[in-house]
């Protein structure tokens, strides 16, 4: 897992809210940048950094691109997380 990617994907607050709002189903980036007072461009460059680090993944419909949560990656942070703390995994 490239957690240095990863951490760098989570440090931003823009970051951390679209995947907020992924956490209720896929979204396009129409819709996702609906939320947010920056610019298209911004918002596509936050979904970049999101995808590079695979915490998202994207799917192409005719036009449109529609975006999700990429769970596995999150369930990987969390048992690193966990290891660090101690924790036993529920594997």
């Amino acid at each position: 897992m490239g957690l240095q990617k990863t951490m760098k994907a989570l440090s931003d607050p823009v970051r951390r809210e679209i995947l907020n709002l992924l956490k209720n189903g896929r979204l396009s980036a129409g819709e996702i940048s609906e939320h947010f007072p920056v610019t298209d461009a911004a918002v596509s460059r936050h979904l970049s950094v999101l995808k590079e680090a695979e915490l998202i993944r994207d799917t192409r419909e005719g036009k449109y691109i529609y975006y999700d949560l990429n769970a596995s990656v999150l369930e990987e942070i969390l048992l690193w997380v966990k290891d660090l703390k101690g924790e036993e995994n529920d594997a």
